[in-house]
């Protein structure tokens, strides 16, 4: 009975973490491409999916609030991104896709800082556009 009990536990730790991952195609659109420019409001470094949130100026003078998915936290460290290098203020471009529901999120396929460089943040799967800058695409 305890060991039942045990193995219940464990594996209701694991169902909100695999609820929460989807494939780029459940949320994301690949036919609204986006560019985002702004400071660096917060980052979250949470699994499975690192959020950086961003203030953008519209055209109109108003600024827009915006939350861009990466990849997992390790992923993002393994290719350069650091809590370091994404500090609040730091002004960062973001080349992504917009969220289905045309909300103010999107998924980031590259970040851009004002030195010129450039890391591939995205996340890829089911969805995610072949578009030649994710390392791992054949």
């Amino acid at each position: 009975m305890l060991s039942r009990l045990i193995g219940i536990l464990l594996l209701s730790a694991f169902i909100p973490a695999s609820h929460a991952h989807h494939a780029f195609g459940a949320e994301f659109d690949p036919n609204r491409p986006l560019l985002l420019r702004g400071p660096i409001t917060k980052v979250e470094w949470v699994n499975p999916h690192a959020w950086i949130h961003i203030q953008v100026t519209n055209e109109d003078g108003t600024t827009a609030d915006w939350m861009v998915e990466g990849g997992t936290p390790n992923t993002l460290l393994r290719r350069g991104l650091t809590k370091k290098s994404l500090m609040p203020g730091t002004v960062i471009v973001v080349d992504g896709y917009q969220a289905k529901d045309r909300s103010q999120r999107a998924n980031g396929r590259d970040i851009t800082f004002t030195d010129g460089r450039k890391i591939f943040m995205g996340s890829s799967g089911t969805g995610a556009p072949k578009d030649g800058r994710d390392p791992t695409e054949n």
